[in-house]
Order: structure tokens, then C-alpha cells, then sequence
């Protein structure tokens, strides 16, 4: 599914606004770091403008409301020359532009680094960056440290952007007030707040936004079909939501009496790091002699967070002096990319992170000592989740992959503050200890050729928990597991997509789901 331009980048809002992107805005491309875009403009430090903020910019700090939004803009220009991967792509901007002023300070400059990036595309058609972003950093320090999220703590999945959408829930946060009203997963969206799931108007999936998205704490009326019929009319307060990055862990007996791990991992953020290392240290308690990691809505975070599991599944033996990954920076960068701190390990220890530092002792982390992963993924498995089965690859650990394809995301980048606001451009393209890092079109299930990935092609299955034996893609990893074949594909999500798809009208506005950038991203920092 391609996206309109407009709805491929963050939306920036001010004063406690939530911050969001486009979640199907996977699959960017690859492509070196050269190219024909104008030329830079005169080598400007960007400490030369750091921190000189616009009066009416209410995120930065009030002391530092000394300046002008043109001297934020100055320094948006400086920065991307210095970290910008594709720097040499970078469009022609005339920064005093009206697009790029006005009393929206967030607005202007979201648009304004927007605009210069890179707009080329990839042989397949796709924007190679369709990954960079900006939010708040006060945002950004709240979800990417404590994992709090404003919303309801329901995770949403659709089939199509144009009617009938089939908006459905793929999972719920535990002790959020979706999981309070007894939302489920497989529910599917009848109204919200009286528009109709299918309202094929701009107003209409402008008040399906809000209502599914909310920017601002309030209630929302919901009418969901459950998976049995009959429906749930709920009024919903969007609230903070913690995250719960591990959101189940189990012990599956298979039919071969062998103890199987089995584990939902979603979101790579400083939270999850005590989860997994919990249950890890279960499993292998248990003695699980395979691994089921589900990562199918994964979309990455912090990359140090996906070495410690890889590392955590494989053991010391396959990753002792390995690479996890390696990272290539722009062509102003090549130092660093010949540096010793492109190079991420195996992390063999916990790190505990506090204010972007690991703290406290580190601890050895437990280890399965797997030669073999079973992978669930889908479009949402993203950049960080990607990196996990392209290291283990990298080391031998036999990957299988069940589900769809995945995004496609090898970047990442670290994050630079400027006045209340975190940037993030691509930086970096990430290879694994082979060298491997030409996955820009995704891994494929059951695919062929340097992407292609043993495993089966199964469409994602509302009809069961996440976690039961039954559950299709699950099944199909049991199954694979158990003789190395795949169960007949059904007639499932894909094949009705693809229905709909044909009975949809061209002239229906587009919804499209959207995520908080950070949860969409491979993101250096703490041990980096």
C-alpha cells in the first residue's frame, strides 16, 4: 500500500500533543550515500546556532527563548549537512519560506526538515527515506525511558486504507483502560465517536484519527464487533498508558513432549530490557529447547535492546568476538565508520538505562544457546526487530521466519536535541558480521534469493490470544517446527485484503494507521 506524501512523515504538535507516524511507512530503500541532490551549503558547525531558540517555541526551556525561528531552521540546515546519510540528496529549501514560518513553531520546522530530505526513490519506486522524523523531546524522553504513551493501550491493525478498512485490534496493553472495558483482540471498529470505520470523507477520517489517535486526554465512544458477533459500545478516556514491551511470555509442551519458549516482544525501549532478561532467565529455567520470538507488531527502538536478546538466544559461543552490527555513516563521517564504535556486539551484560546511560553493575545475561530461532513477523516488524534476524543470521543462528514480509528498515540513527525538539535523520545503514545489509524490501517468509528466509507464508490471525497453540502463525511455527512443512495457506487476512481491495473506490479518502515515530525506528544510544 503506498501513502500519500502527506501522510509519510510525523505529524509535529505542540503543548502536550501526542507525536505519530505513519505506521505502513516501511519498506524505504537503499542507495548510497551520494547522489544529485544541491549542492551544501558552506561548511557551518552546527553549535554555531545550538540551543538559540524562537520567543513563542513553548518546548524549549524559557531561558533560551533568546533567538528566532530562523535561527532553529539555521541550525536544522547545519545539522543534516553533518549527519544526514544522503546529505548530498538533500533538496534546494528556501527556509524563509511561508511554509516554513508562523506562529506553529513545531509545525514550521517539522515541515521544514520534512522537506529536506532526500526525495529519491528506490528501483522498486519507494522513498528511500521514508524513516526520518522529528517529535518533542520532553515526548520522546517519556516513551523512549518509561514507555508512556497517551492513548487507550490498543494497538491497531487494517486492511486497507480506503473502505472497507476492516480496522481491527491486533492487541491490548495490560491495565489501560481498553484492557479495563474489555476490549479484545480481534474486535472490530463499528463507529467512533458516531463516524462510521468506513467514512470515506476527509472529515471523516480526520474524526477517526482523533478518535483512534486522541492528541489530548478526553473520551472517545468506540462500537467494536467482537470476533463472536453482537457488538461493545464503550466510551473510552485516552490516558497515559504504560507499555509493556514483553506482553507475554509461556512455556508451550509440544507434541513431542519438547518444552518451546514463547514470547511477544513489541516495542525495543529501555523498559524492555528487564522484561526480557526475565523471561529468559525463565526459559531457560525450564529448559526450552527452541524459541518461538513473536515480533509481528515489533516495529524497533533501541538497537543495544535487540543485541542483548540476540545475544540472550545464541550464547557465547556463535557470538565471542562477533559483530551484531556494523554501521556506515556519510561520506563527511568515514571515520567514524572505521571506528571501533561502529561496531555494535553481541552484549553480553545488562546496562539498565538511565538518562541515555546504562547504570548500576552489569549483569550477565542469561542465555538459551539456541542454533535455531523461530521468527514471527509481518509488515510492522521493523528496522531493530530486522536487526535481530539479520545478526543471528550473521553468526549462524538458523532463522526461520513465519508471517509476511517485513518492512525493510537497515537505518538508524542517534537523536540530536535542539530546543525542546529531538531530530532524527537516517544516519546509518547496518550490516551484520558478513557484511549483510540489503534488506531495504524486507525479509521474506519462505522467500528466495539473499532476503528470502526459510520458513511459511501465513496471513496474521484475529481469531485467537496472541499465545494459543492454535493461533495461525504460531501453529505454523509448531508445525514447521515438529516436520519442516507449512499448513495450507487459508483463505485468511491477505486474501481478503486483496478482496477488498478490489471493491474499494478510488475517490475514499485514505486512513492510515499511525504509531509514535520512536517505536518505528533503530535508535543508537545508552551503550552506543
Amino acid at each position: 500500500m503506498t501513502l500519500p506524501a502527506t501522510l509519510r512523515r510525523t505529524r509535529l504538535a505542540l503543548a502536550g500533543a501526542a507525536t505519530i507516524l505513519v505506521l505502513q511507512a516501511c519498506g524505504g530503500g537503499g542507495g548510497s550515500d551520494s547522489g544529485g541532490g544541491s549542492a551544501p551549503p558552506p561548511p557551518v558547525n552546527s553549535a554555531t546556532y545550538a540551543q538559540q531558540c524562537a520567543p513563542n517555541n513553548l518546548e524549549a526551556p524559557a531561558n533560551l527563548r533568546t533567538a528566532s525561528l530562523s535561527t532553529e531552521k539555521n541550525w536544522v540546515r547545519a545539522y543534516m549537512d553533518e549527519a544526514y546519510l544522503w546529505r548530498d540528496e538533500v533538496p534546494g529549501v528556501d527556509p524563509s519560506s511561508a511554509k516554513y514560518s508562523g506562529s506553529d513553531v513545531g509545525a514550521a520546522l517539522d515541515a521544514y526538515f520534512t522537506d529536506l530530505l532526500t526525495p529519491k526513490v528506490t528501483a522498486s519506486g519507494k522513498l528511500k527515506d521514508q524513516f526520518s522524523f522529528v517529535m518533542s523531546t520532553r515526548e520522546w524522553n517519556s516513551l523512549s525511558g518509561s514507555g508512556v504513551v497517551l492513548g487507550y493501550g490498543v494497538e491497531w491493525h487494517l486492511a486497507q486504507a480506503t473502505p472497507p478498512r476492516q480496522i481491527r485490534v491486533a492487541y491490548v496493553e495490560p491495565n489501560s483502560p481498553a484492557a479495563a472495558a474489555g476490549v479484545q483482540r480481534g474486535d472490530t471498529l463499528v463507529t467512533a465517536d458516531g463516524v462510521s470505520a468506513d467514512d470515506p470523507t476527509s472529515t471523516g477520517v480526520s474524526a477517526l484519527n482523533e478518535a483512534l489517535y486522541p492528541t489530548r486526554s478526553g473520551s472517545h465512544r468506540l462500537v467494536l464487533q467482537p470476533n463472536g458477533g453482537g457488538s461493545r459500545d464503550l466510551t473510552l478516556t485516552a490516558t497515559n498508558v504504560t507499555k509493556t514491551p514483553v506482553l507475554t511470555s509461556q512455556v508451550i509442551t509440544a507434541a513431542d513432549n519438547t518444552k518451546v519458549g514463547y514470547m511477544v516482544f513489541n516495542d525495543h525501549i529501555a523498559t524492555a530490557e528487564s522484561q526480557l532478561i526475565t523471561a529468559m532467565q525463565n526459559f531457560k529455567t525450564q529448559g526450552v529447547s527452541d524459541l518461538v520470538l513473536d515480533l509481528r507488531y515489533n516495529g524497533g527502538g533501541y538497537l543495544f535492546i535487540a543485541s542483548e536478546l540476540a545475544y540472550m538466544i545464541a550464547g557465547p559461543t556463535p557470538t565471542a568476538g562477533k559483530t551484531f552490527e556494523q554501521l556506515r555513516y556519510n561520506s563527511l563521517r568515514s571515520a567514524e565508520t572505521n571506528s571501533q564504535s561502529s561496531k555494535t556486539p553481541f552484549y553480553d551484560t545488562s546496562c539498565n538505562l538511565v538518562n541515555d546511560r546504562c547504570s548500576g553493575t552489569p549483569v550477565p545475561l542469561p542465555t538459551l544457546n539456541l542454533k535455531r530461532v523461530f521468527v514471527l513477523a509481518q509488515e510492522g516488524t521493523c528496522s531493530a526487530s530486522e536487526a535481530i534476524i539479520n545478526g543471528l543470521r550473521g553468526v549462524d543462528v538458523q532463522v526461520v521466519l513465519v508471517g509476511g514480509t517485513t518492512c525493510g528498515k537497515p537505518y538508524g540513527f542517534t537523536g540530536k536535541d535542539n530546543c525542546g525538539y529531538s531530530y532524527f535523520p537516517i544516519e546509518f545503514v547496518g550490516t551484520n558480521n558478513k557484511g549483510f545489509g540489503d534488506y531495504a524490501d524486507g525479509f521474506v517468509a519462505a522467500g528466495s534469493g539473499a532476503t528470502g528466509v526459510p520458513g511459511c507464508s501465513m496471513d496474521d490471525d484475529f481469531s485467537r490470544p496472541l499465545g494459543d497453540a492454535s493461533e495461525r502463525m504460531l501453529a505454523a511455527a509448531l508445525q514447521y517446527r515438529s516436520n519442516g512443512t507449512c499448513p495450507t495457506k487459508p483463505f485468511g487476512m491477505e486474501g481478503r485484503a486483496k478482496t477488498l481491495s478490489a471493491r474499494s473506490s478510488s475517490d475514499s479518502v485514505a486512513l492510515s494507521l499511525q504509531r509514535l515515530a520512536a517505536r518505528s525506528n533503530r535508535i543508537l544510544g545508552g551503550r552506543q
